[in-house]
């Protein structure tokens, strides 16, 4: 499980934490030209957040354009028709506020965070650039060299990055679409031409390929009118065609590579099971597995392995893990454990004692205790993170994207607490077998010299 997000103790007024439930205000509509729009009310302080997420990701791309999707992402900085390179970022930050924008398998997003008495500010940046962005060679040329230096700082030059964004996904998916690194290639980039980046912005950032979430100290009747005012006459386009996510029928064979890391200090391992269909019973009782398994002090590696054998140093996991989360899963997607581990150790050691640890979830029904204290802190998580604006904007657009009904904000939790022994027991049995698993070892490497990776 990924460490909760750290939020402040005090309750927000917008919500009523009740025994399992939180209850948001949600107002969903859709505007004439396709534009989903979700505003969800919270006058406990002069704060709004403006949610801008578009329906495109690196799982769109084509052969050939891997890191397009970042690429645009950077692109959507570089100005607009009346907001100049430069303007968007001056504008938001000379008001008090934050902004960003981040690329994702199945989705790109954009906020702002802003003083409630300017979101018509925000509201005008983000439809300037969706209704006219300034696409021009320079420009491209620029974030080009941008998203190259952003890779080799934060990738190229990172222990672990490079095994898990490039060579991970290979052996997990056996379709393209998912297979392929989610930075792309240099070779790729330098291929991107303004035809190129044109094509994309006309197909993906259109009206009705978008969701508009707007969370905070807002009056829904004034706020839809600038919602019209800005975005209403911005013309759709033509839905795109989704790409095939389908992986190839047929059980593939246990998967498993070893990375020789130059960056590395300590081995590493990653552990992967493919999982199932979102809001399945089966991705609910595996997300409580999770819990079980990794969440918090109690959990069981915790206690048995970081603690207990001493073998494992640190760890994450989660329904989506490394590039999505349980919020933004989208089958297929795994159910995947990351493990920075004790070198007196080898890497098959650590593979078989968190399945020796998956092994007492298959064969016996999780004690009611853990359970309890499972669901105890899923539910403390959930609240605390939803009293952030932007958390629970984000929420909200994931459920609008995927799901189509931004409102199982207020009943999700209930389906995940409803979770029994037996459903954990019977989703462990069937999707976290040694037969269904992929491993990436990640060893350290000298520099020079060998092969960066070799297959077993």
């Amino acid at each position: 499980m990924k460490k909760p997000i750290a939020c402040s103790v005090l309750l927000c007024g917008a919500f009523l934490a009740r025994s399992a439930d939180v209850t948001i205000p949600v107002d969903a509509y859709k505007l004439p030209n396709g534009l989903r729009v979700v505003l969800s009310q919270d006058n406990t302080v002069p704060v709004v957040t403006v949610y801008m997420i578009y329906d495109v990701g690196s799982r769109s791309e084509e052969k050939g354009r891997t890191g397009f999707a970042h690429l645009f992402e950077h692109m959507m900085f570089e100005g607009s028709a009346n907001a100049p390179k430069g303007m968007h970022t001056a504008m938001v930050q000379s008001n008090g506020g934050v902004m960003n924008g981040s690329t994702h398998p199945d989705y790109t997003d954009y906020f702002e965070e802003l003083p409630s008495n300017k979101l018509a500010t925000a509201l005008w940046l983000e439809s300037d650039r969706m209704r006219n962005l300034a696409i021009n060679e320079e420009n491209l040329k620029n974030q080009k060299e941008a998203v190259k230096q952003e890779r080799r700082l934060n990738f190229d030059n990172q222990p672990y990055a490079t095994a898990i964004v490039d060579v991970w996904p290979t052996l997990m998916y056996r379709n393209w679409q998912s297979s392929h690194s989610l930075i792309g290639s240099f070779e790729d980039l330098n291929a991107a031409s303004v035809a190129d980046v044109s094509k994309f912005f006309k197909t993906y950032y259109a009206p009705d390929n978008a969701v508009l979430v707007i969370v905070g100290d807002l009056q829904p009747a004034a706020t839809k009118k600038l919602i019209e005012t800005y975005f209403g006459d911005i013309p759709s386009q033509p839905l795109p065609k989704r790409p095939d996510l389908t992986e190839p029928a047929g059980t593939q064979p246990p998967q498993k590579q070893t990375y020789k890391d130059a960056l590395a200090k300590v081995p590493a391992v990653v552990m992967g099971y493919p999982g199932p269909k979102r809001r399945s019973p089966e991705y609910y009782a595996l997300h409580m597995l999770d819990v079980v398994l990794t969440g918090g002090e109690s959990s069981r590696l915790r206690q048995d392995l970081v603690k207990g054998k001493q073998s494992v140093l640190q760890y994450e996991a989660e329904l989506g893990w490394p590039f999505a989360s349980s919020l933004d899963y989208r089958d297929p997607e795994p159910y995947a454990i990351y493990l920075v581990h004790n070198p007196s150790f080898t890497g098959d050691q650590i593979v078989q004692q968190v399945q020796e640890e998956i092994a007492r979830l298959q064969n016996a029904p999780v004690d009611a205790k853990d359970l309890e204290r499972a669901k105890t802190q899923l539910r403390a998580g959930r609240i605390q993170a939803l009293q952030g604006s932007q958390d629970r904007a984000r929420t909200l657009a994931q459920y609008m994207l995927a799901d189509g009904d931004a409102k199982l904000i207020n009943t999700e939790l209930d389906a995940m607490l409803a979770v029994t022994p037996a459903q954990i027991q019977a989703a462990a049995k069937k999707y976290l077998t040694p037969e269904k698993r992929v491993v990436l070892e990640i060893v350290p490497a000298p520099a020079a010299g060998g092969e960066a990776k070799e297959g077993k």
